[in-house]
Protein backbone atom coordinates (compact mmCIF):
# COMPACT_ATOMS: atom_id res chain seq x y z
CA UNK A 1 0.00 0.00 0.00
CA UNK A 2 3.13 1.87 0.56
CA UNK A 3 3.64 2.34 -3.37
CA UNK A 4 0.08 2.60 -4.02
CA UNK A 5 0.40 6.53 -4.13
CA UNK A 6 3.04 8.82 -5.42
CA UNK A 7 4.34 11.95 -3.47
CA UNK A 8 2.40 14.11 -4.86
CA UNK A 9 -0.94 12.10 -4.56
CA UNK A 10 -0.20 11.44 -0.80
CA UNK A 11 0.28 15.75 -0.60
CA UNK A 12 -3.23 16.08 -2.67
CA UNK A 13 -5.07 13.90 -0.07
CA UNK A 14 -3.07 14.65 2.91
CA UNK A 15 -6.25 16.44 4.62
CA UNK A 16 -8.95 13.57 3.84
CA UNK A 17 -6.24 11.21 4.96
CA UNK A 18 -6.18 12.84 8.49
CA UNK A 19 -9.22 11.76 8.80
CA UNK A 20 -8.83 8.99 11.28
CA UNK A 21 -11.69 6.56 9.91
CA UNK A 22 -11.06 7.31 6.42
CA UNK A 23 -6.95 7.20 6.63
CA UNK A 24 -4.71 5.27 3.60
CA UNK A 25 -7.21 2.42 3.87
CA UNK A 26 -9.90 4.54 3.03
CA UNK A 27 -7.97 6.29 0.15
CA UNK A 28 -6.90 3.04 -1.06
CA UNK A 29 -10.66 1.97 -1.49
CA UNK A 30 -11.48 5.44 -3.28
CA UNK A 31 -8.65 5.05 -5.69
CA UNK A 32 -9.78 1.93 -6.82
CA UNK A 33 -13.82 2.77 -7.04
CA UNK A 34 -15.58 3.25 -10.59
CA UNK A 35 -17.83 5.37 -10.12
CA UNK A 36 -21.24 5.87 -12.75
CA UNK A 37 -22.33 9.56 -13.15
CA UNK A 38 -25.59 9.89 -15.28
CA UNK A 39 -25.77 13.64 -16.44
CA UNK A 40 -22.98 16.16 -17.03
CA UNK A 41 -24.82 19.17 -16.08
CA UNK A 42 -26.29 20.82 -12.70
CA UNK A 43 -25.94 18.18 -10.29
CA UNK A 44 -23.64 15.99 -12.30
CA UNK A 45 -20.94 19.01 -12.51
CA UNK A 46 -20.63 19.70 -8.77
CA UNK A 47 -20.46 15.74 -8.07
CA UNK A 48 -17.90 14.97 -10.54
CA UNK A 49 -15.51 17.99 -9.64
CA UNK A 50 -15.58 16.50 -5.79
CA UNK A 51 -15.49 13.00 -6.80
CA UNK A 52 -12.51 13.93 -9.03
CA UNK A 53 -11.26 15.92 -6.03
CA UNK A 54 -11.10 13.09 -4.11
CA UNK A 55 -9.02 10.87 -6.13
CA UNK A 56 -11.97 8.68 -7.50
CA UNK A 57 -9.97 6.16 -9.71
CA UNK A 58 -12.56 6.17 -12.48
CA UNK A 59 -15.66 8.29 -13.55
CA UNK A 60 -17.90 7.07 -16.02
CA UNK A 61 -19.65 10.40 -17.09
CA UNK A 62 -22.51 9.61 -19.28
CA UNK A 63 -24.63 12.47 -21.07
CA UNK A 64 -25.99 12.43 -24.70
CA UNK A 65 -26.75 16.81 -24.56
CA UNK A 66 -24.36 19.24 -26.39
CA UNK A 67 -23.44 22.97 -23.84
CA UNK A 68 -25.88 25.58 -24.32
CA UNK A 69 -26.12 29.11 -23.11
CA UNK A 70 -28.83 28.71 -20.84
CA UNK A 71 -26.92 25.51 -18.96
CA UNK A 72 -24.14 28.16 -18.21
CA UNK A 73 -25.78 29.58 -14.39
CA UNK A 74 -25.42 26.11 -12.97
CA UNK A 75 -23.43 23.28 -15.03
CA UNK A 76 -20.23 24.39 -13.90
CA UNK A 77 -18.04 21.95 -15.66
CA UNK A 78 -18.50 23.87 -18.86
CA UNK A 79 -17.71 27.53 -19.84
CA UNK A 80 -18.54 29.88 -22.77
CA UNK A 81 -15.71 28.50 -24.87
CA UNK A 82 -18.11 24.94 -24.63
CA UNK A 83 -21.15 26.21 -26.00
CA UNK A 84 -22.32 23.82 -28.99
CA UNK A 85 -19.43 21.18 -27.73
CA UNK A 86 -20.50 17.47 -26.25
CA UNK A 87 -20.86 17.82 -22.39
CA UNK A 88 -18.59 15.01 -22.07
CA UNK A 89 -15.45 15.56 -23.37
CA UNK A 90 -16.29 19.20 -21.88
CA UNK A 91 -16.19 18.21 -18.81
CA UNK A 92 -13.42 14.76 -19.27
CA UNK A 93 -11.21 18.16 -20.04
CA UNK A 94 -11.97 19.97 -16.88
CA UNK A 95 -11.88 16.99 -14.97
CA UNK A 96 -8.54 16.12 -15.89
CA UNK A 97 -7.27 19.61 -14.86
CA UNK A 98 -8.32 19.70 -11.53
CA UNK A 99 -6.90 15.62 -10.76
CA UNK A 100 -4.82 14.25 -13.56
CA UNK A 101 -4.85 11.05 -11.41
CA UNK A 102 -8.13 10.25 -12.04
CA UNK A 103 -9.08 8.10 -15.02
CA UNK A 104 -12.25 9.96 -16.84
CA UNK A 105 -14.95 8.10 -19.30
CA UNK A 106 -16.47 9.94 -21.17
CA UNK A 107 -19.71 8.50 -22.60
CA UNK A 108 -21.51 10.44 -25.13
CA UNK A 109 -24.67 8.09 -25.13
CA UNK A 110 -28.39 8.60 -23.93
CA UNK A 111 -29.23 5.83 -21.34
CA UNK A 112 -31.80 2.90 -22.85
CA UNK A 113 -32.43 0.07 -22.06
CA UNK A 114 -30.38 -1.53 -24.59
CA UNK A 115 -27.25 0.98 -23.16
CA UNK A 116 -27.66 0.83 -19.91
CA UNK A 117 -25.69 -2.00 -19.16
CA UNK A 118 -22.44 -1.32 -20.77
CA UNK A 119 -22.41 2.44 -19.97
CA UNK A 120 -22.33 1.37 -16.30
CA UNK A 121 -20.11 -1.19 -16.90
CA UNK A 122 -18.11 -2.25 -13.82
CA UNK A 123 -18.99 0.67 -11.57
CA UNK A 124 -19.56 -0.34 -8.01
CA UNK A 125 -21.82 2.96 -7.25
CA UNK A 126 -24.47 4.86 -9.46
CA UNK A 127 -24.77 8.77 -9.14
CA UNK A 128 -28.53 9.68 -10.65
CA UNK A 129 -27.68 13.74 -11.62
CA UNK A 130 -30.15 13.32 -14.67
CA UNK A 131 -33.55 15.76 -14.78
CA UNK A 132 -36.25 13.42 -16.08
CA UNK A 133 -37.94 10.86 -13.89
CA UNK A 134 -38.00 8.41 -16.98
CA UNK A 135 -34.55 7.90 -17.29
CA UNK A 136 -34.25 7.92 -13.42
CA UNK A 137 -36.17 4.84 -13.57
CA UNK A 138 -34.19 2.96 -15.64
CA UNK A 139 -31.29 4.02 -13.39
CA UNK A 140 -33.14 2.56 -10.72
CA UNK A 141 -34.57 -0.33 -12.09
CA UNK A 142 -31.01 -1.52 -13.35
CA UNK A 143 -29.22 -0.88 -9.55
CA UNK A 144 -32.49 -2.55 -7.78
CA UNK A 145 -31.85 -5.90 -10.56
CA UNK A 146 -27.83 -5.37 -9.64
CA UNK A 147 -28.15 -4.52 -6.31
CA UNK A 148 -25.84 -1.44 -6.75
CA UNK A 149 -26.35 1.55 -5.09
CA UNK A 150 -27.74 4.87 -5.99
CA UNK A 151 -27.31 8.48 -5.01
CA UNK A 152 -30.64 10.06 -6.06
CA UNK A 153 -30.80 13.80 -5.86
CA UNK A 154 -33.82 16.17 -7.72
CA UNK A 155 -33.64 20.51 -7.99
CA UNK A 156 -36.56 22.62 -8.51
CA UNK A 157 -35.58 26.57 -8.05
CA UNK A 158 -34.16 26.69 -4.85
CA UNK A 159 -35.41 23.10 -3.06
CA UNK A 160 -33.74 20.08 -3.65
CA UNK A 161 -34.17 16.15 -2.40
CA UNK A 162 -31.24 13.75 -1.70
CA UNK A 163 -31.74 9.89 -0.66
CA UNK A 164 -29.49 6.70 -1.01
CA UNK A 165 -30.51 3.82 -2.54
CA UNK A 166 -29.48 0.01 -1.94
CA UNK A 167 -32.32 -2.85 -2.87
CA UNK A 168 -33.42 -4.67 -0.91
CA UNK A 169 -32.49 -2.24 2.32
CA UNK A 170 -33.83 0.68 1.01
CA UNK A 171 -36.99 1.17 -0.95
CA UNK A 172 -36.59 2.01 -4.11
CA UNK A 173 -37.16 5.31 -6.58
CA UNK A 174 -40.24 3.56 -7.38
CA UNK A 175 -41.62 3.29 -4.16
CA UNK A 176 -40.73 6.99 -3.03
CA UNK A 177 -42.13 8.46 -6.50
CA UNK A 178 -44.68 6.05 -7.62
CA UNK A 179 -46.30 8.70 -10.38
CA UNK A 180 -46.33 9.34 -13.62
CA UNK A 181 -43.28 10.78 -15.01
CA UNK A 182 -43.57 14.08 -17.02
CA UNK A 183 -41.06 16.45 -18.82
CA UNK A 184 -40.89 20.24 -18.18
CA UNK A 185 -38.22 22.82 -18.20
CA UNK A 186 -38.49 24.22 -14.64
CA UNK A 187 -37.01 27.03 -12.71
CA UNK A 188 -33.38 26.66 -11.18
CA UNK A 189 -31.05 28.66 -9.52
CA UNK A 190 -27.55 26.92 -10.39
CA UNK A 191 -26.30 27.43 -6.35
CA UNK A 192 -29.13 24.54 -5.69
CA UNK A 193 -27.58 21.81 -7.76
CA UNK A 194 -24.33 23.07 -6.50
CA UNK A 195 -25.22 22.11 -2.98
CA UNK A 196 -27.43 18.76 -3.76
CA UNK A 197 -24.38 17.62 -6.34
CA UNK A 198 -21.57 18.02 -3.23
CA UNK A 199 -23.94 16.38 -1.21
CA UNK A 200 -23.78 13.56 -3.52
CA UNK A 201 -20.76 13.69 -3.88
CA UNK A 202 -20.33 13.67 -0.34
CA UNK A 203 -23.22 10.31 -0.31
CA UNK A 204 -20.79 8.35 -2.52
CA UNK A 205 -17.72 8.92 -0.86
CA UNK A 206 -18.90 8.11 2.59
CA UNK A 207 -20.17 4.82 0.86
CA UNK A 208 -17.03 3.59 -0.99
CA UNK A 209 -15.16 4.94 2.21
CA UNK A 210 -16.52 3.12 4.65
CA UNK A 211 -17.43 5.78 6.66
CA UNK A 212 -20.31 7.72 8.39
CA UNK A 213 -23.97 7.03 7.63
CA UNK A 214 -26.19 7.41 4.47
CA UNK A 215 -29.73 8.23 3.52
CA UNK A 216 -30.76 4.88 3.92
CA UNK A 217 -34.62 4.94 3.73
CA UNK A 218 -34.56 8.52 4.23
CA UNK A 219 -35.18 11.73 2.29
CA UNK A 220 -33.39 14.63 2.64
CA UNK A 221 -35.78 17.80 1.68
CA UNK A 222 -34.11 21.32 1.50
CA UNK A 223 -35.86 24.36 0.98
CA UNK A 224 -33.29 26.99 0.11
CA UNK A 225 -35.76 29.95 0.54
CA UNK A 226 -35.72 29.81 4.06
CA UNK A 227 -32.34 27.79 4.56
CA UNK A 228 -34.37 24.53 6.35
CA UNK A 229 -33.36 20.95 5.60
CA UNK A 230 -35.21 18.18 7.27
CA UNK A 231 -35.42 14.41 6.61
CA UNK A 232 -38.12 12.39 6.39
CA UNK A 233 -38.39 8.81 6.50
CA UNK A 234 -39.98 6.76 3.34
CA UNK A 235 -40.43 3.14 3.32
CA UNK A 236 -40.81 0.17 0.98
CA UNK A 237 -44.02 0.17 -1.18
CA UNK A 238 -44.76 -3.82 -0.75
CA UNK A 239 -46.58 -3.95 -4.03
CA UNK A 240 -43.78 -1.99 -5.71
CA UNK A 241 -43.72 -3.55 -9.11
CA UNK A 242 -39.54 -3.71 -9.25
CA UNK A 243 -38.71 -4.07 -5.61
CA UNK A 244 -41.15 -6.09 -4.04
CA UNK A 245 -39.87 -9.33 -4.66
CA UNK A 246 -36.10 -9.07 -3.42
Amino acid sequence: MVNLFSDQERRRYDRQILLPEWGIKGQKRIKEAKVFIAGAGGLGSPAAIYLAAAGVGTLRICDDGEVEDSNLNRQILHGESDVGKKKVFSAKRRLHEINPFVHVEALFRRIEPETIEALVGEAQIIVDCLDNLETRRLLNDYAVKKSLPLVYAAVYGLCGQLTFIHSPETPCLRCIFPGAPTRETFPVVGVTPGLLGVMQALEALKHIAGIGANLKGKLLIMDGEGMAFQQVEVKKDPDCPVCASR
